[in-house]
């Protein structure tokens, strides 16, 4: 018996796209092997880890545990996306360079994504980035075996400073 296959159309880092795929793909498999955007990692495959962390509308999902075809008509942001259009690096993505904010790299897209929600949120209430308590809060949910974790906290800081002096609202370059 075939499984069936269903045509599903999304728009990835400010781009429409579509491909076709069966009902059970999962998202962050429709992105890596689909559509060719191998930033997104797969860690634990059980939404513990968040190197599998993709914006959805938005909001910071695990792409590990959502089916593509529920991504259908939806905007998702990977890494990819992060950057300015001409390749250059966003705030978030200079935060973790200029702070030696990753080792090994594999848990960063996720990090990075999660962090470009946590400091757009704490712009969007009015404030320069979240507090100390809402970083740590808000990095929870990723894991990282190569770092104490120092340096990402310093890192999220830094990006809401550097998204402050730019006067970038959507976490991109301005």
């Amino acid at each position: 018996m075939s499984e069936d296959v269903y045509e599903i159309r999304l728009t990835v880092n400010g781009v429409p796209r579509s491909a076709r795929a069966p009902a059970r793909r999962l998202l962050s498999d429709f992105l890596r092997h689909d559509l060719g955007l191998t930033g997104t990692h797969v860690g634990c495959e059980h939404g513990v880890c968040g190197c599998c962390t993709v914006l959805l509308d938005g909001a910071p999902v695990r792409s590990c545990l959502m089916f593509a075809v529920s991504a259908r008509a939806h905007e998702v942001t990977t890494v990819e996306g992060l950057g300015g259009p001409d390749g250059s690096l966003g705030p978030v993505q200079r935060a973790f360079q200029e702070c030696h904010a990753l080792q090994c790299g594999f848990c960063t897209p996720g990090f990075l994504v999660a962090v470009t929600a946590l400091v757009r949120d704490a712009r969007a209430a009015g404030r320069a980035g979240p507090t100390e308590e809402e970083v740590l809060e808000g990095i929870s949910g990723n894991l990282c075996r190569c770092t104490g974790y120092q340096n990402i906290v310093k890192a999220v800081h830094r990006a809401a400073d550097l998204m402050a002096e730019h006067g970038a609202e959507d976490g991109g370059e301005p």
